[in-house]
């Protein structure tokens, strides 16, 4: 059910989406409700402070890293990610080339002042703990995620992995990591696959990296709950955020609407394409 509350209808008419005429939210536990409606809610401001981390460098071969190296050469990954990779079947992590897309729509909504965009080389762990995404009130994560059931302490978001000279960097952004954040955001946007899962404790819900965000101070997480699509993803993000920055709406609505206007284009009709993302959290 959790996986399709998206793409549920209404008991009276089987064929009308029910978030048509409502807003659907999921909150992980009453424990995590009651923590965030124990917080202070962020006060509202003229315009969005928004950070975005987009498009990372993943690989020594990629065409932006100068230098020359090799066709086909690999920067190590660290110890965690290689282990995590592994127990996922994975060798490496292919360019996102789309997200890039998504870097540049979100910042034509945003005033300049209130933009801070981190994409290639600048998008990196070391940003991230260095605080600077701490006083930001949207944050847009634009990149691979990956997902550890057995082993929650290895999921996590893939950053740059390498330096504007191909040397290898720690670039993965560990959920315990995550957890000693220090946000004020009042919506983190996990724009990555399955970033949504995690381990079901009972009674607790799911611990993954929406769990982490909401424990870092984040008041909520849109995150996905499949391998989303590379190419409609930004297009479902060019609405939500149309929504949330420009016509000011509640992060709950304005990803209701955008998935309704996507569920209404031929072409991304599929709720493969729209339904994989919810909103965990506060939805007030």
């Amino acid at each position: 059910m959790r996986a399709c509350r998206s793409v549920l209808t209404t008991p009276a008419a089987p064929s009308q989406l029910l978030a048509a005429d409502h807003e659907i939210v999921y909150a992980p536990s009453a424990a995590v409700l009651l923590a965030l409606r124990g917080g202070q809610a962020p006060a509202p401001a003229a315009s969005e402070s928004v950070a975005v981390l987009a498009d990372p460098v993943f690989e020594a071969s990629d065409p932006r890293v100068r230098g020359g190296r090799e066709e086909g050469a690999e920067a190590p990954a660290t110890s965690a990610l290689s282990r995590a990779a592994a127990s996922l079947g994975r060798t490496g992590f292919a360019r996102l080339p789309f997200s890039r897309r998504e870097a540049d729509w979100i910042a034509s909504e945003v005033p300049p002042e209130a933009l801070l965009r981190a994409t290639d080389f600048e998008a990196s762990r070391a940003l991230v703990a260095g605080g600077a995404l701490d006083q930001r009130q949207v944050i847009h994560f634009a990149t691979h995620g990956v997902l550890e059931t057995e082993h929650p302490d290895l999921s996590g978001l893939v950053l740059s992995l390498v330096d504007e000279q191909g040397r290898s960097r720690d670039g993965f952004l560990r959920m315990p990591e995550v957890y000693n954040l220090h946000l004020s955001a009042r919506v983190v946007v996990l724009s990555a696959c399955q970033t949504a899962l995690g381990r079901e404790v009972r009674g607790e819900g799911l611990m993954g990296l929406t769990r982490g965000f909401l424990y870092a101070g984040a008041r909520a997480v849109v995150a996905s709950l499949w391998q989303v699509d590379d190419e409609s993803t930004p297009e479902l993000m060019k609405r939500f955020y149309r929504g949330m920055l420009k016509e000011k709406r509640r992060p709950a609505d304005a990803l209701r609407l955008a998935q309704l206007e996507m569920s209404r284009d031929k072409r991304w009709s599929a709720p493969f394409y729209w339904a994989g993302f919810v909103l965990q959290g506060e939805w007030r």
